[in-house]
């Protein structure tokens, strides 16, 4: 097994369709199926099913598929580390984001660490938060910024600050009729939610404010990005939550942002660190989140 098999792999689980993994791999589909072949008999398991219908990952393919990504995960910190130590950076603080959570709050808070520690590097990396945790607890990462505070025992959540949830709805919804929507009202229309992997935190929260509403929120579509759930309420398949403070960076002409009519529903953003964390490394960066907030 080498990076070539592992790169093919994951290509081919993003596009599902060997053709088009192929053209993204710049080789032919005969080559892209043997190097899968090898991978899968080197394994001595099934890494996609095959049929009429299509190529789909198996649930050993899904499993792979995660720990591959944090191979690669973990080989770029490794190759960004030994640049930035060859540009003249001291320090480099790998932060890891889940569910969207640092917005818009981290502009700030980066502003400030290159203001006061300019031979520090900070480095941004996107991921779910099971990828998270482990990259926490096996040092890829050295803190991170989530929604959920459910982490286990070697990672500790210190919540660091609360967003105004906010309804987003179509133009010329009969909602508009309320200047804070009800919760009762709104659980008469379908709902557009974050994925359950991607947006875990984000959905364990927003499922607590909902529970109040005594009804099953009708959920339409789950997607992965703020800009897929706007595209979605935008075309008026259903209502979609974001905070007021996302409003004033992602602004759509078709959709309109109402307060949600219930005591307290804000969203908790927490910063992720694992309890065997450097506070030589981790010190300022943690008063700094402390003093802009």
């Amino acid at each position: 097994m080498d990076l070539r098999h592992l790169r093919s792999f994951i290509v081919l689980a993003e596009e599902l369709h060997f053709s088009r993994a192929a053209e993204r791999l710049h080789i032919e589909p005969s080559p892209l199926s043997r190097t899968i072949k090898e991978l899968e008999t080197e394994l001595g398991i099934m890494l996609f099913k095959r049929n009429r219908r299509g190529t789909y990952l198996t649930h050993p393919g899904e499993v792979f598929l995660q720990e591959v990504r944090h191979v690669f995960a973990t080989l770029e910190n490794a190759k960004k580390s030994v640049m930035a130590a060859a540009s003249g950076y001291r320090n480099t603080l790998r932060i890891a984001l889940s569910d969207g959570a640092a917005q818009p709050h981290l502009a700030t808070i980066l502003a400030r660490c290159r203001e006061e520690e300019p031979d520090v590097e900070i480095r941004l990396t996107e991921v779910s938060l099971s990828a998270q945790l482990r990259g926490l607890r096996d040092n890829t990462f050295d803190a991170g910024f989530s929604r959920s505070a459910q982490v286990g025992d070697s990672v500790i959540a210190r919540p660091v600050w609360h967003d105004s949830l906010a309804v987003a709805v179509p133009i010329r919804h009969p909602l508009l009729v309320h200047s804070a929507i009800p919760l009762g009202e709104l659980l008469r229309y379908p709902l557009v939610l974050g994925h359950p992997e991607t947006c875990a935190g984000y959905n364990h929260q927003l499922r607590q404010i909902l529970r109040g509403g005594n009804a099953e929120p009708i959920v339409i579509e789950h997607v992965t990005s703020m800009d897929m759930m706007l595209t979605f309420v935008a075309a008026g398949y259903g209502l979609g939550f974001t905070t007021l403070s996302h409003t004033e960076i992602y602004k759509h002409p078709e959709i309109v942002s109402r307060p949600l009519a219930v005591e307290n529903s804000l969203l908790t953003t927490y910063l992720l660190t694992s309890a065997t964390a450097s506070p030589q490394q981790l010190g300022g960066f943690i008063e700094r989140i402390q003093e802009i907030i």
